[in-house]
């Protein structure tokens, strides 16, 4: 009786293995791909300014504080070995209450020596592959007052409706795989 249920065991094993492998090892998404991850975009309706962010901890607490979540604005990049990728940073204005993003970190250093403060959250991204990320400037808005998107369309409206073009901020993936 022992031997038959240690059999019934080994072999409830053995094809539950046999599924993870078939699951596991068997997909066509490369290890490379496998490595991009979430960027989520939450919108402030009281100040009107866009935010990104990997983290799902901060993601739940500014929804607690308000925030509309507006789902996942893009996908960067993991490190990998063989996909060079970018930094960008995210830096926050404590007067304007405003987050601000970009890949070059002379900005980063500029923007800090005049008062904004580094929120050490650099979101990676690859480095020329992927789709631009528009950035997109509005010369009337106090907090906001850059806005960034992987769509033509926003963009296209955004320009149309006043707000200055900055051309591609960075590149980002618009899918998982």
């Amino acid at each position: 009786m022992r031997k038959k249920r240690f059999s019934l065991i080994l072999m409830a094993m053995f094809a539950g293995l046999s599924l993870f492998g078939a699951f596991s090892f068997g997909s066509k998404v490369s290890a490379e791909e496998s490595r991009r991850h979430a960027i989520y975009r939450l919108y402030n309706p009281n100040s009107g300014e866009h935010l990104f962010t990997p983290s799902t901890y901060e993601r739940a607490t500014l929804i607690n504080f308000g925030w509309k979540d507006e789902g996942i604005g893009f996908y960067g990049q993991g490190y990998t070995k063989t996909i060079k990728v970018a930094h960008v940073y995210r830096v926050y204005n404590p007067n304007a209450g405003d987050h601000h993003y970009t890949a070059s970190f002379g900005e980063v250093q500029h923007l800090v020596n005049v008062g904004w403060h580094d929120d050490n959250i650099s979101l990676i991204m690859p480095d020329s592959l992927g789709q631009p990320v528009y950035r997109l400037y509005n010369p009337n808005a106090k907090a906001g007052a850059h806005h960034f998107t992987l769509f033509k369309y926003e963009r296209d409206h955004l320009i149309k409706v006043g707000w200055k073009d900055e051309g591609i901020g960075f590149n980002a993936y618009d899918k998982l795989q």
